[in-house]
């Protein structure tokens, strides 16, 4: 069922390591072929070499202008029945200390490139009449996060991209799904935390709970203690509270001087 709807070539974006590398092979487990999409050449190719089936990878750099227009050529004879967006850019640092470079190229990969993707996928997907697009957020994605600001922001428009989505094409085929995920312990998070944060989930565990959510609904928070954390801060917290518990905890991923 999972391979005749979602089959048989996926896509994963941002699949050098954690949670993307993660996706790769449980789609691969799950029986399909995968395109890698990263920009380090020898890191998907290892990847490439543990995956049990079919998969092809493409070194790029997704926040080059050129990105998607790449990845729809190199995908032009594939039938492609999945999207995974799992690349993002995270500048950590108060937002006046991080040049404008690095803020316009977190949304470079984190808000154009899957918006181009989208763009180009989700009509064939919808021509097919069956096929996904899962688009990775964050637990950052419901309110302002400090010290991460810019990347909180593109996350809440990866967020409202996809609840959108999910409702244009319900009915079409196309499961639309947003993951946001709280702290996952990711090779770059852990460089840049000394203590784990509250609810730390394994990649492995998220992926999984993302690929048995798709076709459920439009947004999944991963996670019994991130649900739970998610519903006092957005449902009984004042607002600026839920911004100030952010800032307490993005504080700590700021790297010792």
């Amino acid at each position: 069922m999972f391979t005749q709807r979602y089959g048989p070539w996926a896509i994963v974006a941002g699949a050098s390591e954690g949670m993307g590398a993660q996706f790769a092979k449980q789609l691969s487990t799950r029986g399909l072929k995968v395109v890698l999409i990263a920009r380090r050449e020898q890191v998907l190719t290892e990847l490439v070499a543990t995956l049990p089936g079919e998969s092809k990878c493409l070194p790029l750099d997704l926040g080059s202008p050129e990105a998607a227009g790449r990845i729809a050529e190199f995908t032009a004879d594939l039938d492609v029945g999945l999207l995974v967006y799992n690349a993002a850019l995270s500048p950590i640092s108060p937002f006046v200390e991080t040049s404008l470079a690095e803020n316009l190229r977190a949304i470079d990969v984190n808000v154009k490139t899957p918006t181009a993707l989208a763009h180009h996928f989700v009509p064939r997907l919808v021509k097919r009449g069956r096929g996904g697009l899962v688009l990775l957020s964050s637990l950052t994605a419901f309110q302002g996060s400090p010290f991460v600001s810019t990347y909180g922001a593109t996350k809440s428009f990866n967020l409202s991209l996809a609840e959108g989505l999910w409702g244009e094409l319900r009915g079409q085929g196309v499961d639309v799904l947003s993951v946001c995920a709280g702290a996952t312990a990711t090779p770059n998070l852990l460089k840049a935390t000394r203590s784990a944060p509250p609810g730390m989930q394994q990649p492995e565990d998220v992926v999984r709970e993302a690929l048995n959510a798709l076709g459920a609904g439009p947004v999944l928070i991963p996670g019994r203690f991130n649900r739970f954390a998610s519903f006092l801060m957005r449902r009984l917290l004042p607002r600026r509270a839920t911004i100030q518990i952010m800032a307490d905890q993005t504080r700590k991923l700021q790297l010792p001087p």
